[in-house]
């Protein structure tokens, strides 16, 4: 057994809030980390993205964003914010450690690691969200298409595919903005199952998470609401709407079936395609539990509130609706880690005074 109260899988913001949370209340830690840095999944996203929610509330608990306060944090700065943050942190992050599987102890829990190394403490906290695990739907014939077939985790920028034909599937915020953003370099539709959902970014001249926050929707556990495949609806000032409806991109109900390098729409109309981008989402990525039996047959943990009802001293941080309508994000994952960690505590027993508690 280690020194370590709790192993936290992941080193993105979920489990570098969960690894502050526990810190404040006298546990000690150990963040294993499959990548190089503690910055979770960031590096890998689109070149143009930026985060949804204002730098205001864009901040894990003890280190503010910064800068103006109003303004939408870029990858590049977010990956900043993270690395800042895991810097000030006192605790063990220990980066390059992939677990593969986590087994029962007598006293807890082993974390087999890719390098054959064994990592033991008496608690668990998953936090390795869902990035490393896009969903990738089985479309009538996309097996069969000739072309370039690529999730949106692997999008980087638009000029990659210019002057191409190109259809996006989804319908989500992700989905739209890539497509819009590739229309301006090659010949996109957007294909979707049904209409895109909008809502406005600013609502009486105040950004939309203002609201959320006066109205304790986003951090409130009642407010919590259970999409179960569902998508959220795409924040927009205007441009994206504007875009689709002047039909950069043209947006159309999902093509029937894919045959070669042809998509064809439900009109009977066959297009030859160059380039097919599954916007379709992620799946919570918890694999190395499955021998725990601590997932359902699709891979989702088996929790309530974000604790584990299958183990006692088994955590997750950073699920979509864990607690919250921001369970998933940077809003509202600082709350869930200061929940879990109280829990955590009493569960071991340790009910030491805050040490770094905000």
């Amino acid at each position: 057994m280690s020194d370590a109260h709790t192993l936290i899988i992941g080193g993105g913001q979920a489990g570098l809030a969960g690894a502050q949370a526990l810190r404040a209340r006298g546990l000690r830690p150990v963040v294993l980390e499959a990548g190089p840095e503690a910055v979770g999944s960031w590096p890998s996203y689109y070149d143009s993205l930026t985060l949804f929610t204002p730098a205001r509330y864009s901040s894990l608990p003890g280190l503010p964003c910064g800068g103006d306060p109003d303004r939408y944090p870029t990858r590049e700065e977010h990956v900043a914010y993270l690395r800042r943050y895991s810097r000030l942190l006192d605790v063990d992050i220990r980066t390059g450690n992939r677990v593969l599987d986590v087994s029962a102890t007598p006293d807890g829990f082993a974390a087999h690691l890719a390098d054959g190394q064994v990592v033991r403490a008496p608690s668990v906290v998953a936090a390795t969200g869902s990035f490393g695990r896009p969903h990738r739907p089985a479309l009538p014939g996309l097996d069969t298409f000739t072309g370039v077939l690529r999730h949106s985790s692997e999008y980087r920028r638009p000029d990659d595919w210019a002057g191409l034909r190109v259809v996006v599937v989804g319908g989500g915020n992700s989905a739209v903005q890539i497509a819009v953003e590739l229309a301006e370099h090659a010949v996109v539709t957007l294909a979707s199952r049904g209409t895109i959902k909008w809502a406005p970014q600013f609502v009486a001249g105040r950004d939309l998470h203002f609201w959320l926050r006066v109205l304790g929707i986003d951090t409130v556990p009642q407010f919590r609401v259970i999409r179960r495949g569902g998508r959220a609806p795409v924040l927009d000032v205007g441009r994206y709407q504007q875009a689709v409806a002047a039909g950069r991109p043209d947006h159309r109900r999902m093509f029937d079936r894919v045959e070669g390098d042809e998509v064809v729409w439900p009109n009977g109309l066959r297009e030859r395609v160059d380039v097919i981008v599954l916007a379709t989402g992620f799946r919570p990525d918890f694999g190395y539990l499955r021998g725990l039996g601590a997932l359902d047959g699709e891979g989702r943990p088996r929790q309530v509130n974000g604790w584990s009802t299958t183990h006692q001293r088994l955590a997750y941080l950073g699920v979509e609706d864990q607690r919250t309508l921001g369970s998933d994000s940077i809003v509202g994952v600082g709350s869930d880690a200061r929940v879990m960690a109280r829990r955590m505590s009493t569960t071991l027993g340790l009910r030491r005074p805050t040490l770094l508690g905000r």
